[in-house]
């Protein structure tokens, strides 16, 4: 969706990209070109373009005349709540609205989540602007605001609709039960004042919503399932009505034979009821989203000076030193300062075992303290933690819209009317083929009724709401719903190697050093890796404080991506990195050569370390081991056995790469890769025919992980890993990666499910409605039916358990 500017004569845009002087002409006339803007004036120092326009022109031409100079619109992401959408014909209504105001540039709207994920330009609209709007528009919406209190109760608004239909059905019960002694052969129907009187509350109170909703749908010149119901129901109504006033005022003259006031009450009624069960229905689809929100305790005790004090969770800083007592949940993200226990992360993570916690180890909020007393210093709270980020990304899948959703909302955008030209067509078809002029309006009175598009509108949201609270309650975080259409279609998984399908955490098993340089050879490489976090170096100072070797001090330290370090001790420069990094220095390796070869093809991970300078000499090799993960084999095996191509892509050398592939079968390896060449090698993969998906952990893995066409993240790995990718795997379990697909593969079954009842009831109800063959009260028990199956359809996946 792309709005357009109207009747405006100056705007202002925020840009970004911008960095001189030289940026703003570039950027003047690139937009001068357009012939709707008369002016343009662009200021670097508080990055904006004041532009005055002469006629209307969209954003998405400013926008992308703006990209073309290598700029951007800086935007806002707004989420609406909106209530009020009753079928998917309202989801195409409520984007028409938004995407018209000045300033939207994307507009999503989800019916089952009753939700609108606006994207707007900064500050060129307000939130109240498009509350504003959707209120005029006839839904009532405000803003979304984030929260993670617990919400397991009812809503005010499912309360009112219990007693609407409580209501509903007592008025409407007499009228049902003669129907069903009518169909035995009793006449047990009440006179017809009686049956107006049960019927007229049930038309306008009850269904006053109906009224409200179709007229300013009407008022919008579009249609929903609310003008449908209130056409159909108003039809028969007013034709009993009719009768009843003609019986009264001439009571010798013919009878038309039946009153249709049951038929209204009780379309009625069947809707009320069906709208009460879906809601129900799809309040357990956020079952997730409350059970995580239900990790967080409202309050938490904090150590001062003056001893513990308990406060409220919202009253924690970063610092604060906050205590645990065993069996409590941890309500902050932070730091073990003292103590030590086993914590469950079951919630958080999906891993059902323990795992063992000490000084110096960070927990997450919402894990819980099993066994001891700790003390834990405050990093997170609030939005920053862990388990708000973890709701974040769980909300914004839920609300966001598959591709295939876009299709159904332009379907249904026509639907409604094309419903009414097949309900005119009906009734005129009945009354020139009898003469019978009820019947030709209660057929066509049925086809309005049969046709509402509710299911239509519930058949995607709701397979992608249940599957990603499923994932996400196994440790499977699904960003979009984008990433889980695509990933059912993956065929080839590309894995980095350590920290994804190894531990990660490798350690330094040989020492080989020239001359009699075997103490340099440690004291100094540990020098070089003092000030970095890379595994490896960690590997180097662990062995030194194990050996309890000197550390001298390192200056001038740099770092060259993916092949080492440089730095001077002692007044001597040396490096220390792989093969690559010594060809680039001259460094001769002769001497030690078929000893690294040697621990290559042992799987052994080479780094030499060398002194730079007049003359070039070789110091000595250090060989790395790290050990695969325990499930790495049984998760490339479930992979390649489901037909999906496993590939290793890895920066070490040649001889590790292949041993590590060998061991784990995989056929296709990668060996010497920067991390710029992970990118191309993910493009080297991708073709027509092939949907590629890159499992990564680190920095070094974020472009790979972009360029897939799904990324998965290991969440032990970085947080610039986990906001690049599509997927992220709360634990640093490869077999995840097999979960993740098959819990896609299986919501996209529902899907195709969902979408093929949907259309299946009205391409077989509304034939069936025009024929004749049904009445108003089966087609509205139909129609409720129908919203219902694809919702516990859906509600099917809460099911789903990973596979051994």
């Amino acid at each position: 969706m792309t709005s357009r500017v109207a009747s405006l004569t100056d705007i202002s845009i925020a840009i970004t990209g911008m960095s001189c002087a030289s940026c703003a002409g570039r950027l003047e006339k690139q937009l001068a070109k357009l012939a709707e803007i008369d002016a343009v004036s662009v200021n670097i120092a508080t990055e904006s373009a004041h532009i005055r326009l002469n006629s209307a022109i969209s954003f998405h031409t400013l926008s992308r005349a703006i990209e073309q100079v290598g700029y951007g619109i800086a935007t806002d992401d707004i989420h609406l709540d909106v209530k009020g959408m009753s079928c998917a014909s309202c989801v195409g209504r409520v984007e028409k609205v938004l995407s018209n105001l000045n300033g939207v540039l994307d507009v999503s709207v989800n019916l089952a989540t009753e939700s609108a994920h606006v994207r707007v330009a900064k500050e060129c609209i307000s939130p109240d602007t498009l509350v504003n709007a959707l209120r005029e528009g006839g839904y009532a919406a405000n803003v979304h605001h984030e929260t993670i209190e617990p919400n397991n109760t009812a809503s005010p608004m499912i309360d009112r609709e219990t007693s609407h239909l409580i209501i509903a059905a007592l008025l409407s019960a007499p009228m049902v039960l003669a129907m069903i002694f009518d169909a035995v052969g009793f006449e047990l129907m009440p006179p017809a004042w009686l049956q107006f009187l049960l019927a007229t509350p049930i038309q306008f109170w009850l269904g006053a919503r109906f009224y409200r909703a179709a007229w300013f749908a009407v008022k919008a010149g579009t249609g929903n399932m609310d003008l449908l119901v209130a056409l159909g129901t108003s039809a028969s109504y007013g034709l009993s009505v009719f009768q009843l006033i003609s019986e009264y005022l001439s009571p010798s003259a013919n009878r038309m034979g039946h009153y249709y006031f049951e038929a209204s009450a009780v379309v009625i009624t069947l809707v009320l009821l069906g709208k009460w069960l879906e809601n129900r229905a799809k309040h357990q689809t956020t079952a997730a989203i409350r059970a995580l929100q239900a990790l967080r305790p409202a309050t938490a005790t904090i150590r001062k000076q003056q001893g513990d004090i308990k406060v409220a969770i919202d009253q924690i800083s970063n610092g604060d030193i906050v205590v645990v007592k065993a069996g409590e949940q941890v309500p902050v993200d932070g730091v073990i300062v003292e103590g030590s226990a086993s914590v469950d992360e079951s919630m958080i993570s999906g891993e059902s075992l323990p795992v063992q916690k000490t000084i110096g180890d960070k927990l997450v909020g919402g894990v819980i303290n099993n066994d001891a007393l700790l003390l834990i210093k405050t990093t997170a709270v609030g939005a920053e933690t862990t388990l708000a980020r973890i709701i974040r990304l769980v909300e914004n899948a839920q609300a966001a819209k598959a591709p295939v959703q876009r299709l159904v909302d332009k379907v249904s955008m026509v639907f409604v009317p094309v419903v009414i030209a097949i309900a005119i067509s009906t009734l005129v078809t009945w009354y020139l083929y009898n003469g019978h002029l009820q019947e030709a309006i209660i057929n066509a009175v049925t086809v309005l009724v049969i046709a509402c598009p509710c299911a239509l509108g519930l058949a995607t949201p709701a397979a992608i709401m249940t599957g990603t609270g499923a994932a996400a309650r196994r440790g499977i975080l699904i960003k979009d719903a984008q990433a889980l259409e695509r990933a059912h279609n993956i065929n080839i998984v590309a894995f980095d190697k350590t920290g994804t399908l190894t531990v990660g955490k490798p350690r330094l098993l040989d020492t080989i050093a020239t001359g009699d340089n075997a103490k340099k050879l440690l004291s100094v490489a540990a020098a070089l890796q003092s000030a970095s976090d890379h595994p490896l170096a960690k590997a180097v100072l662990q062995e030194a404080d194990s050996q309890a070797i000197p550390i001298p001090a390192a200056s001038e330290a740099k770092t060259f991506a993916g092949r080492g370090v440089q730095a001077s001790v002692d007044g001597k420069t040396y490096i220390l990195g792989n093969t690559r990094l010594m060809g680039e220095a001259a460094i001769p390796l002769d001497q030690l050569e078929d000893k690294a070869k040697a621990l290559e093809s042992q799987g052994r991970t080479v780094s030499w370390l060398a002194e730079t300078g007049d003359t070039a000499t070789l110091i000595g090799l250090l060989g790395f081991g790290d050990e695969l993960k325990p499930s790495a084999k049984s998760a490339i095996k479930r992979l390649q056995n489901a037909g999906i191509k496993t590939v290793m892509i890895t920066g070490d050398n040649e001889g590790s790469a292949r041993a590590n592939a060998t061991e784990l079968r995989i056929e296709t390896y990668f060996a010497n890769i920067l991390p710029d060449g992970k990118a191309d090698a993910i493009q080297d993969l991708r073709n027509e025919n092939t949907i590629v998906a890159m499992v990564g952990d680190g920095i070094n893995d974020a472009p790979a992980l972009a360029a897939a066409d799904v990324g998965i993240a290991m969440a032990t790995g970085t947080d610039v890993a986990m906001h690049t990718a599509g997927i992220t795997l709360m634990r640093g379990d490869p077999a995840l990666v097999a979960d993740a697909i098959d819990i896609s593969r299986r919501s996209y079954q529902k899907i195709r499910q969902n979408l093929f009842w949907a259309f299946i009831y009205n391409l077989l109800g509304i034939p069936l409605a025009a024929s004749g063959l049904l009445s108003p009260a089966i087609a509205g028990a139909a129609m409720a039916f129908s919203s219902l199956s694809v919702v516990c359809n859906a509600l099917l996946l809460r099911r789903w358990e990973p596979k051994p």
